[in-house]
């Protein structure tokens, strides 16, 4: 029985050979990182930089050390925004996308609620 590939080597492959795909899964993570899910969000970033661009082209393009972007996108990492956004940036340009942020009004709405017993009984009092 022939061995399957291993997952992140499929996605790698996707990623450098659909266009679409690859900016899906850009987007996937940004979306990821916006929604609080920061532990996706940068491992998407992390196979989206490897298959994409690189890590040693990243660190050229940022004038971040390559070990200091792997440290950043691996479980432990923490980047700052000032190099998660100077990073994003570039990404963008490099993919010729722009990401927005716009709010979506939340499906819930605040229920008018009956005034307090309390409150009614002391206006027949009067």
């Amino acid at each position: 029985m022939a061995l399957t590939r291993d997952f992140r080597e499929t996605v790698q492959a996707d990623v450098k050979r659909d266009p679409a795909f690859r900016r899906g899964i850009l987007s996937d993570a940004m979306e990821s990182l916006l929604s609080g899910e920061v532990a996706l969000g940068k491992e998407l970033l992390r196979d989206y930089i490897n298959a994409a661009v690189g890590f040693p082209k990243l660190a050229l393009q940022t004038k971040i050390h390559v070990k200091t972007l792997h440290q950043m996108f691996g479980p432990n990492g923490n980047p700052t925004a000032r190099n998660l956004f100077e990073i994003v940036a570039y990404l963008q340009r490099l993919e010729g996308v722009r990401f927005e942020v716009r709010p979506a009004h939340a499906a819930l709405r605040r229920k008018k609620r009956p005034a307090a017993r309390g409150a009614k009984q002391a206006v027949r009092g009067r």
